[in-house]
């Protein structure tokens, strides 16, 4: 009876991890991580193509879709952006395919309906990580603004009052209704 238990909460186990996993990250091994940002975008879109050097990616890599023009992401940079083409149609999946070091993976870009304004904006400055060992530099801010005397008064009279009618409903009377 208790290797049935056992096997049934192994089983549901594995299922659970197998369903938790990324599609995307199902079908590609890669040594090297990868990813196009938005994955979604309007024809004549401007993508970023994402490329994660911890490890199996060592020299350059090129990226290349049918709907856009080939990129090569040189060594040691970790992103490109592509232009996608003005004629792709809205709907449609294309197959965006990295290759780093003679290994290749591969993920989608869906491509949504409708014409951008412009190109999509993309930070021209990667983001860079705040050192930890300083401090948050922050000022008063309003902490000493609208300094009031009437709202102080009020404030410390209420706090007053509450603390009296808790004082007084807690105290033990002995002399009522008692007989």
């Amino acid at each position: 009876m208790r290797a049935i238990r056992v096997a049934s909460a192994a089983l549901l186990g594995a299922c659970a991890l197998t369903f938790s996993a990324p599609a995307a990250v199902a079908g590609n091994i890669t040594p090297f991580g990868f990813s196009v940002l938005p994955s979604t975008i309007a024809a004549g879109g401007q993508v970023t193509l994402q490329l994660n050097r911890d490890g199996g990616c060592k020299g350059p890599a090129t990226v290349t879709s049918g709907v856009f023009d080939t990129v090569t992401i040189p060594t040691g940079q970790s992103s490109r952006t592509a232009m996608v083409d003005w004629d792709a149609k809205p709907g449609a999946v294309y197959q965006v395919t990295f290759t780093c070091d003679g290994v290749s993976g591969s993920t989608d870009l869906t491509i949504a309906g409708g014409r951008p304004v412009g190109p999509t904006p993309v930070p021209i400055n990667p983001v860079v990580p705040v050192n930890p060992n300083r401090g948050v530099h922050a000022g008063e801010g309003g902490s000493i603004a609208g300094f009031d005397l009437k709202e102080i008064g009020l404030g410390a009279a209420l706090i007053a009052g509450s603390v009296g009618a808790a004082y007084h409903f807690s105290r033990r009377r002995t002399g009522e209704g008692g007989a």
